[in-house]
């Protein structure tokens, strides 16, 4: 009887150190209608257009600016977004009536991450603060970051690129 009891007791003890490891995650619903269904994008050139198939001279059916946000439809799937000739399929909202079509992917940047300055923040030339500086940023400004390279980042800014220091 007391090796019963003591096997319940040890079993008890382990199953109650296993849940101490469970990790905790937020669940994330279905997208329903009306909500997002892809990935947000942002437009890095000075004006891109929106266009009715994936080809430069298919016809134009509206024009971004730089720093819009289409977001891209498909990117969320594991194949990647809906691509075809170098072009994306998008929306310009996320309900029903708003605006899809074709963007050029070679002047979007999906679902980037963002640089958010805390302080004025100097922007260089290339990855040397003895650079020329090419922007002096206000406080909370954001920008995408491109990429990171060592101790620097690369931003879009103003649909050209520059150097932030970490």
């Amino acid at each position: 009887m007391k090796k019963y009891v003591c096997l319940t007791v040890l079993t008890a003890l382990i199953l109650s150190l296993g849940c101490i490891g469970v990790a905790h995650a937020e669940i994330i619903p279905p997208y329903g209608p009306g909500q997002q269904i892809g990935y947000p994008a942002v437009v890095l050139c000075e004006r891109l257009t929106l266009r009715e198939k994936p080809s430069s001279s298919s016809k134009a059916m509206q024009t971004l600016n730089y720093g819009d946000r289409p977001i891209v439809v498909g990117a969320d799937h594991p194949t990647g977004a809906k691509k075809e000739n170098g072009f994306v399929y998008c929306t310009l909202g996320d309900s029903e009536d708003t605006p899809c079509g074709w963007i050029n992917s070679d002047y979007i940047i999906i679902n980037p991450a963002w640089y958010v300055t805390e302080k004025e923040t100097s922007v260089y030339a290339w990855n040397d603060t003895a650079a020329p500086k090419v922007a002096l940023l206000d406080i909370d400004t954001r920008l995408p970051i491109l990429k990171e390279e060592g101790d620097w980042y690369v931003i879009s800014l103003r649909g050209a690129a520059g150097w932030i220091h970490k």
